[in-house]
């Protein structure tokens, strides 16, 4: 791995609604970012069984030699005293607190300012007076929930705007609500709601701070930072979120992490991936083993695969299809399940399953007549995480697209209908290794005729990206035609 993989991490952690909330955020040194979980959900039946995450500020010492900025009672000040392997936490939130602070609650604009002059104190403190390693220095800015718009609050805002800003290399984002917070059968939080900075989550009042003009949508970096460079976790766990006995969930509803809404997690054009988990608690997002394995891999990962899944045509049932000759009105929804996994691990780098209601929702009249792309994931891999014995990166995609309840001129259709029964359900398994400064790629559908990965692909030199287009057709009907669609590049 090369060196330069390896800068300063800087958390900005999420909204602590109450003065107790905020006075238990000030009372950690690491404002959450070294809370582990010992609940891992079984993906097939939703049992729990006990799974160490030792919490991302641990994982990151003991993989990759980082260490935190404390010494003797206080932050390190020193030059020259902290490495560039060094994990820092912006604890933005001492000033709401009645024990370290004033006890009053800045506007946003306050939090990103002074993020700017806390990312300036960091370079000052490791670089000292290198005047080479200074013009080298880059962060990594890691943030969950609110705390990735107080970083896109200063990205799009404020950075321009000082003398010699610090760079950033990458931000990782979690369960953030990059399009706000919308209730279920309200939509975004009204205007009159101002509690604790809640109106932080209102669009007109993000659209203000943001520096967004209105032809740009909410959740648009507005060219203020390359969008490769920005990753997007997504919790897809309403259920197990508890915060105010379960309240917020009820109000956010399905399709969401209990707090925020699946649709608004993402930022506008950013690799992003999705996880069964809740916005926090103790099958929160950030302390996850789901959650750190993206993010190590984003930061420090060698090779990019997205994947996108292209329909060309779903053949209809008989009985439909000649219902449709007949020129009667078919409509239909199809729910498209995805998840991605790396080899020998008990959990996802993806998910989005229709028990878990963070399937992929296509209309039957966006794919009829017409070629239908649908985005699917991001995936990173990563040499360091290869398993013994093998040369190579290996990763499988699980993937399904459920039989709808077909609706013809308004009335449902049962016939030979059967609940949860899949036109198509299928894994591809995925091998990727270097081989004399090329790349080789083999592939194999799990329900193949035969396992002796005879689908090889010699990509080419590593510093290009590549396509590669797999087909797939179910014949029969219902059936399908579509392609699966690999874009793979160096990280």
């Amino acid at each position: 791995m090369k060196y330069n993989h390896f800068f300063p991490i800087v958390y900005v952690r999420g909204y602590a609604g109450s003065q107790g909330e905020a006075e238990d955020t000030v009372a950690d040194p690491y404002m959450g970012f070294n809370v582990g979980s010992t609940k891992l959900r079984q993906s097939w039946d939703g049992s729990i069984t006990k799974h160490i995450f030792e919490s991302p500020l641990i994982r990151l010492m003991k993989e990759y030699g980082y260490s935190d900025a404390y010494l003797e009672g206080s932050e390190i000040e020193r030059p020259n005293k902290v490495s560039m392997k060094s994990i820092w936490i912006y604890r933005y939130y001492e000033p709401v607190s009645e024990d370290l602070g004033e006890g009053q609650r800045p506007e946003m604009e306050i939090y990103a300012e002074e993020l700017g002059d806390y990312l300036q104190k960091i370079r000052s403190v490791i670089c000292g007076n290198n005047q080479k390693k200074h013009d080298e220095f880059k962060v990594y800015l890691v943030a969950h929930s609110m705390g990735g718009l107080v970083v896109r609050c200063w990205l799009q805002n404020l950075r321009f705007k000082e003398d010699n800003p610090v760079n950033i290399e990458k931000i990782f984002t979690y369960a953030t609500p990059h399009k706000g917070i919308d209730f279920r059968g309200i939509g975004n939080i009204p205007k009159l709601i101002k509690i604790n900075n809640t109106e932080n989550f209102q669009t007109d009042r993000m659209r203000q701070y943001l520096k967004l003009p209105k032809n740009k949508p909410i959740h648009s970096l507005n060219n203020k930072f390359p969008e490769d460079r920005f990753f997007s976790l997504i919790g897809t766990n309403s259920k197990d979120y508890t915060a105010v006995a379960g309240l917020s969930s009820k109000l956010v509803g399905p399709l969401s992490d209990g707090l925020v809404q699946i649709k608004n997690a993402s930022v506008k054009g950013t690799p992003r991936s999705y996880v069964h988990r809740a916005h926090s608690g103790h099958y929160g997002i950030v302390n996850s083993e789901e959650g750190y394995q993206n993010l190590k891999r984003f930061f420090f990962g060698d090779f990019c695969v997205k994947g996108n899944f292209i329909i060309n045509k779903i053949h209809l049932p008989k009985k439909i299809e000649q219902a449709k000759k007949k020129g009667k009105t078919i409509r239909a929804a199809y729910h498209l399940e995805v998840v991605t996994k790396v080899r020998d691990a008990r959990w996802d780098m993806y998910r989005r399953t229709v028990d878990e209601k963070s399937a992929i929702y296509i209309n039957h009249e966006e794919i009829e007549n017409q070629q239908k792309t649908v985005r699917l994931f991001s995936s990173f891999l990563s040499k360091d995480s290869i398993i013994k014995n093998s040369k190579y990166m290996g990763f499988a995609i699980n993937i399904g697209l459920l039989a709808p309840e077909y609706v013809v001129d308004n009335r449902l259709f049962f016939d030979d209908y059967y609940q949860g029964n899949y036109i198509f359900n299928d894994q591809l398994k995925i091998l990727i290794k270097l081989e004399n400064g090329n790349c080789v790629l083999k592939y194999q559908w799990a329900q193949a005729d035969d396992d002796t990965w005879t689908n090889k692909v010699h990509v080419g030199p590593i510093e290009t990206e590549w396509l590669i287009k797999i087909p797939y057709t179910k014949p029969g009907n219902p059936g399908i035609e579509a392609t699966l669609e690999l874009v793979v590049s160096p990280h």
